[in-house]
């Protein structure tokens, strides 16, 4: 099963700092317009695709047509968004994260805990036994970052644009350890209680999630350094269970992210999805080739699953130009 987890956080309101939407003010629909993109043949939440600052369209494009290709079945969990989705979806009656530099990001995380946790347990009772856990949440690269350099994790990751905001991400993780008075693995040992400081609701709910599954459920967190957060999170809680984080190349190429020198640290393997956009007719999807969108929606972990069920990325990409097509004609 594909589950995506969709959430917020009010560092995505800095100036800058976020590329998973138009504008600051359309980033609360982003989330919940991916969630409806699973569902419709459009987003019901809002009377348009999601988009970047720049024109691109949303990775859920991809992931959708990917799931289609794969058969695969879909789920939408709602960890803490202002604005909910139309399409179904499980609420874990969380509240959007908020700002770490200030106070605590994530004051409600027993109860987000405990209902993720339910969640999978409901879930493993019907018989599932693999599952995809996507995200969808702008500014979900920096509460990435903070959660792993306050596990001990020392390196930067990646953004949705071709031009990462490095030094305002390093001034948000400067104010919030000046705050909490740590350095770089201050928090290391805290499991849930480091991400309700420093994260988002996304990855208490997706890490408690995956810890109450049991030993011979198969976990892909589909992703690129948001899950890759949440791997280190769950480490830190000592799961030790087998975690594959599937990604895209576009994560990979980025010298940026840190992907794979994460991924060896904090022992979980890695997938990189061979997309190419680069023939596409359409300016939004072709530039992905140049470092844009990169990742999102769980794109990487959909088409990793769709291939496994025997689809081509010929296939996804085809699906993805003309579920684009239908939307903007």
């Amino acid at each position: 099963m594909f589950i995506l987890f969709i959430s917020e956080t009010d560092l995505s309101r800095e100036n800058g700092l976020s590329a998973a939407g138009a504008n600051a003010e359309a980033l609360p629909f982003t989330a919940p317009a991916d969630a409806d993109m699973l569902y419709y043949d459009k987003p019901r939440v809002i009377d348009c695709i999601p988009i970047d600052p720049f024109g691109h369209p949303t990775p859920a494009l991809v992931t959708k047509a990917a799931v289609l290709e794969g058969g695969l079945p879909v789920m939408n969990i709602r960890a803490g968004t202002s604005v909910a989705p139309v399409a179904p979806f499980k609420d874990l009656g969380a509240f959007p994260g908020k700002d770490p530099r200030i106070g605590a990001a994530v004051p409600d995380y027993l109860m987000i805990s405990e209902k993720a946790a339910e969640a999978a347990i409901d879930l493993t009772g019907s018989g599932i036994k693999k599952f995809v856990l996507a995200e969808s949440i702008p500014g979900g690269t920096t509460t990435a970052l903070l959660l792993l350099r306050s596990l001990g994790y020392n390196g930067t990751v990646s953004s949705a644009g071709p031009v990462n905001p490095l030094p305002k991400k390093e001034e948000i993780w400067n104010a919030v350890a000046s705050r909490l008075r740590i350095k770089v693995g201050g928090m290391k040992g805290m499991g849930l209680a480091a991400a309700a400081e420093v994260g988002d609701p996304m990855q208490i709910a997706v890490a408690s999630f995956v810890s109450a599954l049991p030993e011979d459920a198969e976990v892909i967190l589909a992703g690129g350094t948001q899950m890759m957060a949440v791997a280190a999170l769950l480490r830190d809680m000592k799961v030790t269970r087998p975690l594959l984080v599937a990604t895209t190349k576009y994560v990979c190429q980025d010298s940026t992210s840190c992907f794979v020198e994460y991924a060896e640290k904090i022992g979980v393997e890695w997938y990189s999805a061979p997309l190419d956009f680069s023939a596409s007719k359409f300016p939004g999807l072709a530039d992905y080739e140049k470092g844009y969108v990169k990742e999102g929606v769980g794109m990487g972990g959909a088409v990793w699953y769709a291939l496994g069920k025997g689809a081509t990325i010929e296939r996804i990409t085809d699906r993805t130009e003309k579920l684009y097509a239908a939307l903007t004609s």
